[in-house]
């Protein structure tokens, strides 16, 4: 009888947010997913178009650029974000006031709105007053002095560091945490059996954060396939589609030119690449802990 009532409280407490979450995540999903069969220009009759809507997607040029870009994106925040934030959490996980000032230093960028991270790094890359050209300049570097997000050779790339800043701060809280929650206990095992210094960071602190790491890793991987505002604000895509995501392309296709059925299925398109791309990581971590 105990078991019941508790059985009904927690569903009782859980039904709002699941009813919240099916409202506003997955019946727009699903209505999404639907209207990518549709010519519909979000107003008037959608006019059924099968697959046409994904077959223009395989087809444009543009669409296979967004994608390479965004699968820039997911290399350099995996590969970037998460080692930064993984050695600064190692260095910074112990209380006391210098540490506890850098993480909030570290952890800044995530207070910032998007909008104004852009416009501080715009005003770093700018060719004739941003600091970067005024500092190689000054060191006499004016070979290296480029045009950072007007080059189409460059500009993509010019956008990785502050995707990196932005958002390092947020796994480094989540590595910190992971860190101080491994129990004293093995600590003190590891400090009598002589284990210290970077062989106690390999051997114990690591595998013991491997769960928080995996997610991490899809953490990064979802996020960067949604990269939208620093984007928008510093290049809008440009120049001439060089920084152009999956999810400006999006934009750019479904409101410039009111294609709201085409916008759907990019959308769809971009959901389903999220999940492959999600699932392969799961599977190849699975894969390490089953050979280990």
């Amino acid at each position: 009888m105990n078991a019941l009532r508790s059985r009904r409280f927690i569903f009782t407490g859980l039904a709002p947010a699941v009813i919240l979450y099916a409202l506003f995540v997955f019946v727009p999903v699903v209505w999404s997913a639907y209207y990518g069969f549709f010519n519909w220009s979000g107003i008037g009759e959608a006019k059924y178009n099968g697959l046409g809507n994904y077959a223009e997607i395989l087809r444009d040029p543009v669409f296979w650029r967004a994608l390479k870009n965004n699968i820039i994106f997911v290399l350099a925040s995996v590969f970037g974000q998460i080692p930064l934030a993984l050695a600064l959490a190692v260095l910074l996980h112990k209380e006391n006031g210098v540490q506890r000032f850098l993480r909030s230093a570290v952890f800044l960028p995530m207070v910032l709105s998007t909008v104004v991270i852009g416009m501080i790094w715009q005003y770093i890359y700018h060719p004739q007053i941003g600091i970067l050209n005024f500092l190689l300049d000054a060191l006499g570097l004016k070979s290296w002095k480029l045009q950072w997000l007007s080059d189409g050779n460059i500009a993509i790339y010019s956008l990785l560091p502050p995707l990196i800043w932005s958002y390092a701060g947020l796994y480094l809280i989540i590595f910190i945490s992971a860190l101080q929650n491994i129990p004293g206990e093995i600590h003190d095992a590891a400090k009598i059996d002589g284990v210290s210094g970077g062989r106690k960071l390999v051997a114990i602190s690591l595998p013991m954060i491997k769960n928080t790491v995996q997610v991490a890793v899809v953490l990064c991987i979802s996020g960067s396939l949604k990269s939208f505002d620093l984007v928008y604000i510093m290049t809008k895509g440009g120049p001439a589609h060089a920084t152009e995501l999956l999810a400006t392309y999006m934009y750019n296709s479904t409101f410039s030119t009111y294609r709201y059925g085409f916008g759907s299925a990019i959308s769809t398109t971009i959901m389903v690449i999220s999940l492959l791309l999600i699932g392969t990581s799961q599977w190849l971590t699975s894969r390490r802990k089953s050979a280990a």
